[in-house]
């Protein structure tokens, strides 16, 4: 990865929704010079990576954030990784109602 003094930040926003109900948000910024050289694509693809991991580690500026991935039921990621296609992705979805807690 190239830096340099023009380079800028892209941001991701991923939401962990956990078994117990609760959830959490962590912005997740890579910096990228004016060449290009880290795009939204490859921050997708770290995020997948990341993804397959049994235990997933954030690093933060004051602790280390360590998610047991099979306590997780669901992940958001903002903005949407528009270039993931293939088997196991449903394109042009749309949510048609929001996710309701039974109690």
């Amino acid at each position: 990865m190239s830096i340099n003094d023009h380079s800028t930040t892209t941001s991701i926003q991923i939401t962990f929704h956990y078994m117990n109900g609760q959830s959490e948000s962590f912005s997740v910024s890579s910096p990228v010079d004016e060449a290009g050289t880290l795009t939204q694509q490859d921050i997708q693809q770290e995020i997948r990576q990341f993804l397959k991991e049994d235990w997933w580690m954030l690093k933060l500026m004051d602790e280390t954030v360590v998610i047991q991935a099979s306590n997780v039921l669901k992940v958001e990621i903002k903005p949407p990784m528009a270039s993931i296609q293939g088997h196991g992705v449903l394109s042009n979805a749309q949510r048609v109602t929001a996710l309701n807690r039974i109690r």
